[in-house]
């Protein structure tokens, strides 16, 4: 079965509910969507076989471990150095990502540890492998597990954006939209 199929109105509310309360039983779930228990566990395997579901994890709080201190690294790194810093950083528990990326930068990690001493401790083994440039974390701002399930609709006329109106918009120098109007019919 191919993922559209799956992901129908009753996989995308079981999604939403899982998201909501991924302990909730498979009885609870049907309830939510109108499946039986059974047609439910059905669903929600198919929804993992098909990897949509990857897992289900616990969050805990760094913080109340002793973590008390996340920065993200920016390293610089190339030929044989990058390949060896890919094995590398794999061993190191106190990164939690680490995403290759686009730019200047080859590689953008989120360590967290217990303390300013640790993070230069780990600096100072990312130096034998390139240039790491860091920043620490403040406070977070936004934080999201959920994904929006609602279908996304990009109105796109002939290559161009439309406004609701269906005029086509175009993005001025400073990335905000702006409309044009559009010819009067002849």
């Amino acid at each position: 079965m191919e993922n559209g199929s799956i992901l129908d109105a009753i996989g995308l509310k079981l999604l939403a509910e899982l998201q909501k309360n991924p302990r909730a039983s498979y009885a609870e779930l049907g309830r939510q969507v109108g499946l039986s228990p059974s047609a439910t566990a059905e669903r929600v395997r198919r929804l993992e076989d098909a990897k949509i579901i990857k897992g289900y994890r616990l969050d805990i709080d760094p913080a109340a471990l002793g973590y008390s201190v996340t920065a993200h690294i920016r390293m610089v790194c190339d030929g044989e150095r990058y390949r060896q810093f890919t094995q590398f950083v794999k061993t190191l528990d106190a990164v939690r990502e680490c995403d290759h990326v686009t730019g200047g930068d080859a590689l953008m990690m989120k360590v967290i540890v217990c303390s300013i001493e640790e993070l230069e401790n780990l600096i100072m083994k990312l130096l034998n492998y390139g240039v790491p440039t860091t920043s620490l974390v403040l406070s977070q701002t936004v934080v999201r597990h959920e994904f929006n399930l609602e279908p996304q609709k990009a109105p796109v006329v002939k290559g161009r954006w439309q406004s609701e109106n269906g005029s086509p918009v175009k993005l001025n120098t400073g990335g905000l939209r702006e409309e044009r109007s559009r010819p009067a019919p002849v």
